[in-house]
């Protein structure tokens, strides 16, 4: 008899997972997560590791992963406390002979299943190919020999590049262990959770539901039915509405969609209907994922600190009120603060907005960068530690790459991409009444003109923007 535990946590789907496959012979198989209540509580940086938004997608793709569990004769059970206390205690309770879940890359999550296999004694813990595209024994060379910049990494790995045959989710399952339904109880609410229940915002640019039915149904028509794919390298910069983007990211996030699975389409989209730019810089925006996870694989605990990969004191460490306003979407710089409005109330923000308020924190506020990602941490629907954090160092100058950094001209970049200030007037509803060719340039109006707009005032233009201010200024 073998009777398995199978461990989910950033994997929450059926299709094309590697431990759900290995199981699949096991004679009773129960499906478990885990959810921490410590994710819920401030950590060092100040914000929580799990928000509102990232919590309601992942209750809303459990409730999914159970259903698609039930369809095959089995169940998910969800508890909450620590895995490593939680884990065993079931292992024990129901004879169970082993534990299989996939593997992590991060460094907490690295310690965790260590903490988990420590824990369990004798019982062997498992941890089968995680949710990247190539496994260690597929890249074209050693971890540490993998190069540091990404243009030279995507040469690498397209010498060889792989054809993708992700497995199908099994039509059905081994029965639960005995007695293992009296611990099946309904998943906790966002107010059960402490956190509340977040607006419905008609204006989200992501405005999916969680679970791998929705992210099939995504894929299905990003590539299918509309075929904005074909678009993509044309809109990919776009920052209103939800087809600008695949908005793959939050599925892929928390595993509701695995990346093989999302190339293995691409690539039979690409046999039918042919190669294009757009297709292929769908492709690169993937490689961009695989290179973060590989350089965090590689990095280790190194990503998070102060000084990132290059151990320099170069990015500021200062955290202030400054950094508060940014958070709050109240620096008087329209275009950020429209970014910030739109992460804090729907969890979701454009690719150019991200590198626009990431800049803006780090080279204009001179704040920590460090918080920034933390802040993006505890909001973003789609927070993935590797891109998250690899992002945020690359942009802080601190990442791997020979550059010192990015630096973003805000104004510049508002007005090439929000021309109209159409996104600007979206999101702020106080510059709505302001004339259209100074919603982008507020602080060109008098303090008693901001105030009655209940607008902050920009205290210093850099000297960068004054090309691109109003011609009449």
């Amino acid at each position: 008899m073998r009777r398995v535990l199978l461990w989910f946590k950033q994997d929450l789907r059926l299709d094309d997972h590697p431990a759900l496959q290995a199981a699949r012979g096991a004679d009773a198989l129960l499906p478990v997560f885990i959810l921490d209540p410590a994710q819920l509580q401030p950590g060092p940086l100040g914000s929580r590791g799990l928000g509102v938004h990232r919590a309601r997608f992942l209750l809303e793709s459990l409730a999914a992963l159970d259903g698609a569990l039930r369809q095959r004769g089995s169940h998910l059970l969800v508890l909450q406390g620590r895995a490593e206390q939680l884990i065993p205690q079931l292992v024990e309770r129901f004879n169970l002979q082993e534990v299989l879940t996939l593997e992590e890359i991060a460094p907490q999550e690295r310690q965790q299943l260590q903490q988990v296999r420590a824990q369990l004694g004798s019982v062997a813990l498992w941890e089968q190919t995680g949710n990247g595209l190539l496994r260690r024994d597929q890249l074209p060379c050693p971890v540490a020999e993998l190069p540091a910049v990404f243009t030279q990494f995507r040469t690498l790995v397209e010498q060889g590049l792989q054809v993708f045959q992700p497995q199908p989710a099994p039509d059905y399952l081994p029965h639960l262990p005995e007695g293992s339904e009296a611990l099946l109880t309904p998943l906790p609410t966002l107010s059960q959770l402490g956190l509340g229940e977040p607006l419905s915002v008609a204006a989200s640019a992501f405005p999916f539901s969680g679970g791998e039915a929705a992210a099939s149904a995504r894929l299905r028509d990003y590539l299918w039915d509309s075929q904005n794919v074909r678009h993509y390298k044309d809109t990919r910069n776009g920052m209103i509405g939800s087809e600008y983007s695949s908005k793959f990211s939050p599925w892929l996030a928390n595993g509701s969609l695995s990346p093989r699975r999302a190339i293995a389409e691409l690539r039979r989209h690409e046999s039918q209907f042919g190669r294009n730019d757009s297709t292929y810089w769908l492709w690169v925006e993937l490689l961009w994922r695989e290179f973060f996870r590989w350089t965090l694989v590689r990095h280790g605990s190194a990503l998070f600190r102060a000084g990132g990969l290059k151990a320099t004191a170069r990015a500021p460490q200062l955290v202030d009120e400054r950094f508060q306003h940014w958070c709050q979407g109240r620096t008087g710089m329209p275009l950020v603060d429209a970014c910030m409005r739109e992460l804090a109330a729907t969890g979701f923000m454009s690719n150019r907005g991200r590198q626009v308020v990431a800049s803006y924190l780090v080279n204009d506020l001179q704040q920590d960068w460090r918080h920034g990602a933390a802040w993006f941490e505890e909001h973003l629907l789609d927070y993935d530690p590797a891109s998250n954090w690899g992002n945020w160092a690359y942009l802080a100058g601190v990442g791997s790459d020979p550059r010192n950094g990015r630096l973003f001209n805000a104004l510049r970049q508002a007005r090439q991409y929000d021309q109209d200030a159409s996104y600007v007037s979206l999101w702020l509803p106080e510059l709505r009444n302001v004339p259209p060719h100074l919603r982008h340039t507020p602080f060109l109006l008098s303090q008693l003109q901001l105030k009655a707009l209940n607008y902050p005032r920009l205290e210093q233009i850099p000297d960068t923007w004054h090309p691109y201010l109003p011609s009449a200024a």
